[in-house]
């Protein structure tokens, strides 16, 4: 698996966008995304998911510093930034 894309920071991601109901569909498309990538190794779907998530998030950071922590923000920059 690649070293930018990290089970611990989708694990974080879809947690995360439940607790809050962000994204509508967006969890579901990630973690079909996650579990793809995990069968085949080819990261578009969840590069694509996680630069969403990070948009969701990084404005939700801007109406409230701490619904999102800026760990999970910065890890999920790394996966976007691929």
């Amino acid at each position: 698996m690649s070293d930018n894309i990290s089970e611990k920071t989708i694990t974080a991601t879809l947690e995360k966008l439940e607790k809050l109901k962000l994204g509508g569909d967006l969890h579901a498309e990630l973690s079909w995304c996650w579990n793809s990538y995990r069968a085949d190794n080819n990261p578009e779907g969840v590069i694509e998911k996680s630069k969403e998530a990070l948009e969701l998030f990084k404005t939700k950071r801007e109406e409230n510093s701490r619904a999102v922590s800026k760990k999970l923000v910065d890890d999920l920059e790394k996966i976007a930034s691929k």
